[in-house]
């Protein structure tokens, strides 16, 4: 038996499984870059605020874009 869980088990194909667990660390990703953001700004520095408020929408950007892609393959 292989130790790989490969959907026997969980029931979501490891594709789907992948799509998931991107969108949720993009989404936990972009709650984390809050507190960065804040504290950069705490400290004054607007250069890395912005540098994380980038990272942020990118990550925010990634999820959704996640999202539609899993609706598409789920509903298909």
């Amino acid at each position: 038996m292989s130790t790989a869980e490969t959907g026997q088990i969980t029931g979501t194909k490891d594709k789907d499984y992948n799509l998931i667990w991107f969108v949720e660390a993009c989404l936990d990703n972009a709650l984390r870059l809050e507190t960065y953001i804040a504290d950069a700004e705490r400290d004054g520095d607007t250069e890395l605020a912005d540098f994380f408020r980038k990272a942020q929408g990118e990550s925010r950007k990634g999820a959704e874009q996640s999202k539609q892609l899993l609706a598409r393959r789920l509903n298909g």
